[in-house]
Order: C-alpha cells, then structure tokens, then sequence
C-alpha cells in the first residue's frame, strides 16, 4: 500500500485525458443538421402563436413557409439521394407527407412533422460526432512520449510511436505508462481500472505485465516494450469501438421495414385511380378528384404516427426517471432484449473500495476501535484509495485520529508511521516483513486468508513490531443490484451473464451473492467482446450494461448498450445507446419492460391506421368518398393513433413497468 502524492505528470506522459477530449468535443451548432433544425424550430415558435391569436395569415405564412424550407432541407437532400440511388425512404416520405398536409390545410401539423423530423435528425448527427470524439479522445488516455533508456543507461525522450519491441522505458511516479510490456525493475501501483476495470490498484514488480495508458503510482518502474504502439491494449480498444461501431446491423424502426414496398406501392395505386378511368373514358376532373382522395386517405400519415408517438412518450417518460434514450431506434431495440451481460465494478458495484471488516488478533490489547484508530491514523498523509478507505470508514464511525509522524511509503508494500508513540505499519499481508516472526504471525495469515476467501482484500496492521489485527476491504455491491437481477431473469428468461475484468474470486462471490451463474473473470477488452458476439451467434440479443473505458468495445459491439452515468467514463457514454443518469440499476428492467409496452401500443396504432385507410381506400375505389370525408377520416385516424401514443407518458405507465 502506499502514497498517492503524486508528482505532476510531465507533458504528454500524464495529462488527463478527460480536458483534451472535453475541448475538441464537436458542438452542437457545428453540425449542418443542428442548425438546419435549430432555425425550423424558431420560424415554428415565431409562428404558432400568431396563427393561434387570430392575426391575418399574411403574418405567420411565410414563417411557416421557411419552417418548410429550411427544416426539409436535410432531410429531403438525404431523400433525393436515396432516390437517386432508386430507393424511397422515410425521408422523402416525411417531406412529401409534410407538403401533402399543407396542400388540404394543415399548415401547421405538417410543420410541426417538419421540425419533429429535422430535429430526430439532428439528434442522430450529434451523437454519431459525440462517437467519434470520444474514439479520438481515447488515444489521450496514452501518453504522446516515454522516456527510453539507452544501451549507455542515457535517458531520451521519443515519441511512443517510435517504440519498438525490446526498448525499456522509464515510468516515473504519477504518469502513465507509454507501451504494453513487463517490469523488468522496480515497484509500484498502477491503476489499470481503464483497462481491466479492477476497482483498486495492483501492486507490480520485476516480471509483472503492464499496460499502456495506466497510470502508475509513487514508485518508479523500468518496464521492457513487448508490443507495438498500434497493437497496445488501448489501440486494440480504439479499433474495437470503430469496427463494432461500422459493422453493427443498421436497425429501423419497425414501420421502416415495409416503407419501400407501401411508398411505391401507394404512388402506384395513385397513378391507377388517376389513369385507368380515364382509359375506359371517365372525365379527367372526376378522376383526379377520386386520385387526389386516394393519395389523402391512402398516405401514410397515419401510419408513421402510429409508430413515433408511442416510443417517444416512452423516451420521455424514461428521460424523467434518469434512463436517457438516444434514440427511438434505441427505445425499440430495447425491448427486443432476450439476454443480459453486467460489468461488475462502477456497475453492480459501486465501485468505490470501504472497509468491510475489522478483526482485531487476540493477545494485541485492541479492540476494533483501537484497531481501526491506529490504521487511519497512519493511513492519513496516503491519498491510495484502500488508505482513503479506511480512513473514511474511521470517520464514518466517529473515532478521533491522532496525528501521525515520520510517514514513510514503500510502493508495493504500504506505510510506516508512528501513532501515539507506537510504530504502526499498514500493508499487504505477502508483501509486509515486519513481524514475521512474532507468534500472532501465523493467525494473521489464516485470518487473511478468509477475508481474501470471501472476496476482499486484506490489509494487515502491525504496531511495534508485531501483528496486531487485519482489515477487510472491498466493493460495495449496489443496494439495488439483487433485485434486478431478478427482474432481469425474470423478464428475459435467463440470469444476466457477469463479465468483468477483476480477479475471478471476487467475481464469483458478488455474482453468487446477486444469483448470477454465469461468471467471466479477468477479461481484457476484446474477451468482453467475444463474449458478447457468442451469444450473438447463438441468436440472442444481448444487452450490455457497464460504465468504463473497457466496456466500450462490449457495448459497441451489443445489441443495446446501457451505460452508468456518474462514474461512467466518456467512451462507454458515448458509444452507449442509453445512459442510467442517476446510476439506478433497477431503472435497466423498467426501461425494457416501458419498450415492450411501446412495442405493444406501436402494434395496436397500425392496427388501428390500417383500418381506417382500408376503409377509406375501400370506399374511394368502390363508391365515391367525398374529398372533405377523406380528409377527416385521415386526420383522424391520425389524431386518435396520436392521442394513444401519448399513453406513455403518464407516469403510472412508468410505475408498471418498474414493477
């Protein structure tokens, strides 16, 4: 155990990753899309009101008629090109529908399809830049330059790329590590939780494996490169993302999946009503009446609406309880979900170490108190995170810490301090020489034994020389974590798969203790992922629930990706399909069951379109539907498909699903 008084990292060998990637974020007005919509909503705003308070249309006209103009612009560009590519998508269908319901009046719903269309848009061009920005951003994690040590043990500073295979660099205190390799001398910490996830640091000396990109602790290490820049860990990660990211199906919405075939087939059809009768000598007036009613009661208004407002209401109503949705894409895919796949630390866990246990030894005159007294006390000048532990759990229990004198550090081992008078050492058990040979020696190693047995990392204390009681220390799993894992089997039909990068001892415990079965311990990146695609191979659609850098590659490469908002790193955020802004792991089974209640309503809304145009269609083509009949029967199937939609946003549609 040792200090974390860190020396500042020197240039490009240390800096936080977490300022570069904020600073070259893509705004939100920098994307064409964004400002496209931006601009259509105003000219919307700006006209609504003076429409509703009666004023000549003179005034509110033309602002409509920009709303029009600029909010169709991207979209109908896109549409065009699809067309061109001799494919009619939704688009153009939008544009066309927009256009369609001016043309019989309704000037302002068709605006507001314009701007609701213009700003989806905008939404999904943001969070594919986001993406990417944080893809980028990744590579920050690794430092620009390491120092390499030359055959004559000189020191130069190259840059990372120029490493090859062999050369042996120096990692001083405080900065990251420049390239995969072993430690050939030396001894520290290194916090390598963006790689493996682990909660804590791992202690690392002569013959250890590390990583680039972690940070190192107090001690210094001369590590020998094993593996090129770009087949580093951190690289291997940044591919994985981008290819899980390229290569991931496209999913549509469920009415997109036959848009083609009813486009084409609706402008056929018009083109009959219009052309046949007149063949056979019908007059062209009447004709075109029966063709532009057919085109009305026929276009897919009704239809489309069917589909947005019920998982829209859903994503609204998520958004309020802390689940954001990216997308109504998302919304969807969310209820198709038939397996489950949760990191372990920052997601069933809260990824924070506390102090578990205090067990004084017999024979050391110390009680817990006194115990845990002693151990903060020397544990105070420490900014190590098992010394932040048990400090805080000290605190939490009220106790006074006396001051502590000639604090020593040893990286790899822990520290040394005197308390009240007495030496007081607090360490790893393997690692700790003092007090080898005192008796109680023997019943400190059983007793670390079990706390390690049960999952947590022991921590011994040794005053004057001789052992005087351990501590337990672990990560606390989330007071929520049980019970969704239980709503997820129940809702799926199979317990949640664990993949984690920790140590697979303490992943059986917390999984044995949620009632999980299917434990994957000490997984790199690229084994989450394979895990992922296995299930996916066997047919199943997988959602991936984690919350760092090493889970980003997992939830690219899942059918859904859940991230865990506050501790979540800016990767996993980004390349996640829906975040848990509150880190409330109950909300995963509720937002599934919310999507497959949307799914529910989005199946009885075409129900309902497809009735109603049936049998308007049936009426035009068989007797004679008068054109304002038309249009009311369309507008309303399209407001009561509109108004169901809407079901979800009542909050006792959230309760439901939350139970």
């Amino acid at each position: 155990m040792t200090s974390s008084t860190l020396a500042p990292p020197t240039s490009g060998q240390g800096a936080p990753a977490r300022e570069d990637t904020a600073s070259r974020r893509t705004g939100v007005l920098a994307l064409p899309e964004a400002r496209w919509a931006a601009a259509a909503l105003v000219l919307f705003l700006v006209a609504l009101p003076l429409q509703l308070t009666g004023v000549p249309a003179w005034t509110w006209g033309p602002l409509y008629a920009l709303t029009y103009a600029v909010g169709s612009w991207e979209p109908g560009r896109a549409g065009l090109q699809a067309l061109r590519e001799k494919t009619l998508d939704v688009d153009l269908l939008m544009v066309v529908a927009a256009l369609g319901a001016a043309a019989i009046g309704q000037v302002m719903d068709g605006a507001l399809l314009i701007v609701i269309f213009a700003t989806s848009g905008a939404l999904e061009a943001l969070a594919i830049a986001r993406t990417a920005d944080s893809v980028r951003g990744l590579l920050d994690l690794a430092p620009a330059t390491a120092a390499r040590l030359t055959a004559a043990g000189d020191e130069e500073t190259v840059a990372v790329e120029a490493l090859a295979v062999g050369d042996v660099i120096l990692v001083r205190p405080g900065e990251r590590v420049g390239a995969d390799g072993r430690v050939l001398d030396g001894a520290s910490d290194v916090d390598q939780a963006t790689i493996t996830g682990e909660p804590l640091p791992v202690a690392k000396e002569a013959g250890d494996e590390v990583f680039a990109g972690t940070l190192n602790g107090t001690g210094a290490l001369r590590v020998r490169v094993e593996r090129d820049a770009s087949d580093s860990v951190i690289a291997r990660i940044v591919r994985m993302v981008e290819e899980a990211s390229e290569t991931k199906a496209p999913t549509q919405l469920f009415i997109e999946k036959v848009e083609q075939r009813y486009s084409l087939g609706m402008v056929a059809m018009t083109l009959a009503v219009f052309l046949v009768p007149l063949a056979f000598g019908a007059a062209l007036t009447g004709s075109l009446l029966r063709a532009m009613t057919f085109m009305i009661v026929a276009s897919p208004c009704a239809v489309v609406l069917a589909t947005m407002p019920p998982l829209l209401s859903a994503i609204a109503n998520a958004g309020r309880h802390g689940v954001l949705v990216k997308s109504a894409v998302v919304m969807e895919r969310l209820g198709q979900t038939d397996a489950v796949a949760l990191d372990k630390t920052g997601t069933l866990t809260e990824g924070t170490p506390r102090v578990t246990d205090v067990r004084p030894l017999a024979g050391s005159g110390l009680d817990e108190k006194g115990l845990l007294t002693l151990a903060a006390a020397a544990e105070h000048p420490s900014e190590h995170p098992l010394a932040r532990a048990v400090v805080d759990a000290a605190r939490d229990r009220g106790l006074t810490l006396p001051a502590a004198e000639d604090f020593a550090a040893t990286p790899g081992v822990g520290v040394t301090a005197t308390v009240d008078g007495h030496e007081v050492s607090v360490g790893a058990p393997a690692r700790l020489s003092a007090g080898a040979g005192d008796p109680r020696s023997a019943r400190a190693m059983m007793v670390a034994g079990e706390l390690e047995d049960g999952g947590r990392t022991a921590v011994v204390v040794i005053v004057d020389g001789a052992a005087a009681g351990l501590l337990g220390i672990a990560d606390r799993l989330r007071a929520d974590a049980g019970a969704t894992v239980s709503a997820l089997t129940v809702l799926v039909g199979s317990a949640p798969l664990l993949v984690t990068g920790d140590n697979p001892r303490a992943a059986a415990r917390l999984a044995a203790e949620v009632g999980i079965g299917d434990v994957r311990a000490g997984l790199l990146p690229e084994h989450k992922v394979a895990a992922v695609r296995e299930l996916e191979e066997a047919g199943r659609k997988v959602l991936v629930v984690g919350d760092g850098v090493n889970d980003a590659p997992a939830l690219a490469a899942a059918h859904t990706g859940v991230a865990m908002g506050r501790a979540g790193s800016d990767l996993a955020l980004e390349t996640a399909d829906a975040v848990i802004v509150r880190d409330e792991l109950r909300t995963v089974p509720a937002v599934i069951a919310l999507s497959r209640r949307a799914r529910r309503l989005v199946v009885q809304n075409l129900v309902i379109a497809g009735v109603f145009i049936a049998g308007l269609v049936a009426w035009d083509l068989i007797g004679t539907l008068p054109l304002p009949l038309g249009v009311a029967g369309h507008e309303g199937s399209t407001v009561v498909v509109g108004l169901n939609g809407l079901r979800l946003l009542r909050e006792a549609a959230w309760r439901r699903a939350a139970e």
